[in-house]
């Protein structure tokens, strides 16, 4: 299920959650170089004052953003969910916020900001290739994918074996465009299904050059998965993150694949460094693992210029 499809079942925000092909990220000795937001982590303020949302951000010490979709390009589909939802969200925008790509590229530069990474659908990765690649190159994105598979193309192990399948010809696609194709977990795919793992048969069964990794550490973490140990088993495939805290370690009833679910973890979500996580280890192996992009993300937060900031400056320290 990509992020708008959980949108229009629940009627909230999801996480998003891409990714990448980066240049090379050293371990550092305290805090990160460049530390990134996944912009739906305030999409009213945006909709609202898109330039002082993003001058708050600049002012934060954010350097990367990470965008998500609709775009203008965007199939008619993922436009059409999205405006289904948007009554009831609070907010309409997404995308480049009523800006062709290269307008808002030249916002972005003129805050000091760089759109790195960005959510999109499936379906329009599938068809609108060369339209995508396009803005890619006019925002100069170094990845752009999903955020989460469609909820009824994941209902069996074979659905992930053809799931695998279509990652790797749009991850050739999206290199032949210029661009890394990535995939965001959500929570998901992490218990067992007859006996297998099906985020593992994901990652045994995409190539590792077409094809690359998001780590959402919350989801991952409520799926009852380590993510270290992901990080170190799968080394060179993870290339971002999403950083963001759990005020308790709590894990899904189920198996994570229900929106129900997600919406009941909702509550535990909590600024960078105030929760429970082990965030030093977790970046630490991050960075080991290959990790180049590393974004903060507290979906739809109640007061982004509180909590966002909150998460930056633990950051700056770690």
């Amino acid at each position: 299920m990509n992020r708008r499809e959980f949108i229009q079942n629940t009627a909230l925000a999801s996480s998003a959650t891409l990714l990448m092909g980066l240049g090379s990220c050293s371990p550092v000795s305290k805090g990160l170089e460049s530390i990134g937001i996944q912009l739906f982590s305030l999409p009213k303020l945006l909709d609202n004052d898109l330039e002082g949302a993003l001058e708050m951000l600049s002012q934060m010490g954010y350097k990367e953003i990470e965008i998500y979709g609709p775009y203008p390009f965007s199939a008619a589909a993922a436009h059409e969910r999205w405006k289904a939802v948007t009554p009831s969200l609070g907010f309409t925008g997404s995308g480049f916020f009523g800006k062709t790509a290269q307008e808002f590229g030249s916002m972005l530069k003129n805050h000091g900001l760089r759109a790195s990474s960005g959510h999109i659908d499936l379906v329009s990765l599938q068809t609108k290739m060369p339209e995508i690649g396009k803005a890619v190159r006019t925002l100069g994105l170094d990845c752009l994918g999903i955020s989460a598979i469609p909820g009824d193309l994941r209902a069996t192990l074979d659905d992930y074996k053809r799931m695998a399948d279509t990652f790797n010809t749009i991850g050739a696609n999206a290199k032949k465009e210029g661009f890394k194709f990535i995939y965001h977990n959500h929570g998901y795919g992490l218990h067992e299904m007859d006996g297998r793992i099906p985020l593992n048969i994901i990652l045994d069964n995409t190539d590792p050059d077409l094809v690359f990794f998001e780590m959402d550490i919350y989801w991952t973490t409520a799926g009852g998965a380590d993510p270290i140990a992901y990080l170190e088993k799968y080394k060179g495939r993870y290339k971002a993150m999403h950083l963001k805290d759990m005020k308790e370690i709590t894990t899904f009833k189920g198996d994570g694949g229900t929106s129900d679910q997600w919406i009941a973890l909702f509550p535990l979500m909590t600024s960078v460094g105030k929760g429970a996580m082990d965030i030093p280890a977790i970046v630490e192996a991050a960075q080991k693992s290959g990790v180049e992009h590393f974004f903060v993300e507290q979906d739809v937060v109640e007061n982004p210029k509180v909590a966002l900031k909150e998460s930056i400056d633990y950051l700056k320290t770690i």
